[in-house]
């Protein structure tokens, strides 16, 4: 009997359940859909969206040496799934479709509907677990709740990975060719601008690609993740997470790899392993954090009485920080980096994060919503849970009084400006002091091509804390 397996955000053939699962029941016949209207929707990125259709390429080549051919079909939205698949599988006679489960509200709606539909056609829907180490649900407090608190949470996690690790996926064996011809994927797709070549060369596509990637950093660099992984001019992360947003990569394969070169301990043995495989069970937290906690699929705050905080309409100062023109260094080279690459370096998205919903007191959505419109690794879970965390508005977040100056940030953590020069060059003659705050009084004049900055450090920082502290008065019980 036919299967279909409907790839989304998993475009790898190792190490895909659910792809693993229909090849093992019958042959199979893969599909695509491309969605414009629904990435619009999601303000996915157009670097993205190529992105994926590079490496859906890549899969297409790859599944076609397993004898799978691949359909490519579009629709404008995920509304049209339901007829759009339930027509594929009476045009191939096939009764039974495979999918790896996705976590967001609309992803969720998405599934029921398809799976309601293809009930009614009398084909069989199976969703398979592959986007996350742990199913969501099993991972819950005593009380049988989600978890709020990601140390908690990775306790938890712990005794699982004690008693079991996550299996992956066995290898593929080629099927029988079918009489099927495989479409042929766009090379763009309207209202998605193709980016750069020199953006594409940093995002190479496919999965050899990947697990290069990966094998380099856990052969260079995983060992010095601890110290050096808060350093943005130095190669201290892995850059895997665009790799994970698409599933060219799948957690278990990163958790195997880093087991593998931390003779099997998750967490004690080399500290900056464990520090590594402590990131991916963040990554973790924010996916069943969605499925918890659905409203912040929706755009609303994790704590909703955060919701009565006084954000200030301040379209240019949105605007100067989104170009990259706010007279803070490192806030500037860091929102240059996202423009030029596609990609912000951890730290400097906590700081970017935070100067935007406590320096300038704006609604922590605008910053959610221009990261998803540039990131190519653009995860809704990831993403909102970031913002939500710097904004003081999320699960586990930073305390409202958690501040982080920018100039100091940027002293600390690059300490003789070198990834400021980078991105900056209009300050480059100036010395490792005067670099991170060229307007101190102290400095050399900051050069006639660079803004003065747009806020006062201290006053802003004065100004949030009011806000939040109104805040909490208000949630006292009289």
């Amino acid at each position: 009997m036919r299967q279909l397996m409907w790839f989304r955000s998993d475009l790898r053939i190792q190490d895909n359940t659910a792809l693993s699962q229909a090849m093992s029941r019958g042959p199979t016949i893969a599909l695509y859909l491309l969605t414009p209207g629904q990435w619009q929707r999601h303000d996915d990125a157009p670097c993205k969206i190529d992105f994926w259709l590079r490496n859906l390429c890549e899969l297409s080549k790859s599944l076609a040496a397993l004898n799978v051919p691949l359909l490519v079909r579009q629709c404008h939205d995920w509304s049209d799934a339901p007829l759009q698949i339930a027509d594929i599988c009476r045009e191939h006679n096939i009764f039974s479709v495979h999918a790896n489960e996705e976590y967001g509200a609309n992803e969720n709606l998405r599934d029921r509907q398809v799976s309601a539909y293809l009930k009614l056609q009398a084909i069989a829907w199976h969703s398979h677990l592959d986007q996350v180490l742990f199913k969501p649900g099993s991972i819950l407090t005593r009380s049988g709740s989600y978890f709020q608190v990601y140390s908690q949470f990775r306790k938890v996690c712990y005794e699982h990975l004690y008693n079991a690790l996550p299996a992956q996926a066995g290898r593929l064996r080629a099927q029988m060719p079918l009489n099927v011809a495989s479409d042929i994927v766009p090379e763009a797709v309207r209202d998605f601008a193709p980016p750069s070549d020199s953006l594409r060369q940093l995002w190479p596509a496919g999965e050899q690609a990947a697990q290069n990637r990966l094998a380099n950093f856990i052969d260079e660099q995983a060992a010095f993740y601890q110290d050096e992984r808060d350093f943005p001019a130095k190669p201290g992360t892995s850059q895997l997470s665009a790799y994970l947003a698409a599933g060219i990569l799948s957690p278990r394969q990163c958790l195997h790899a880093a087991l593998s070169a931390n003779h099997g301990e998750f967490d004690s043995g080399n500290p900056g392993v464990a520090a590594w495989i402590n990131e991916l069970l963040w990554r973790e937290f924010y996916k069943h954090i969605l499925v918890g906690y659905p409203q912040v699929s929706r755009h609303r705050a994790f704590r909703p009485e955060t919701e009565a905080l006084p954000w200030r309409d301040a379209p240019d100062e949105l605007a100067a920080w989104q170009q990259g023109r706010t007279g803070l260094p490192i806030i500037d080279a860091a929102m240059r980096q996202l423009l030029a690459t596609g990609w912000m370096h951890n730290r400097l998205r906590m700081i970017v994060a935070m100067f935007l919903t406590k320096n300038l007191l704006i609604d922590w959505r605008e910053g959610e919503r221009f990261f998803m419109r540039h990131l190519i690794d653009g995860d809704l879970a990831a993403n909102n849970g970031g913002w939500q965390w710097s904004a003081s508005t999320g699960t586990d977040a930073a305390p409202y009084f958690r501040i982080f100056n920018p100039i100091s940030q940027s002293q600390k953590f690059d300490p003789d400006g070198h990834f400021i020069r980078q991105w900056l060059p209009e300050l480059t003659r100036l010395n490792k002091r005067d670099i991170h705050d060229p307007s101190a009084p102290c400095g050399l004049s900051t050069p006639a091509d660079y803004p003065p900055p747009i806020v006062n450090l201290s006053r802003s920082r004065e100004r949030a804390l009011a806000a939040f502290r109104k805040l909490s008065t208000r949630e006292r019980p009289t």
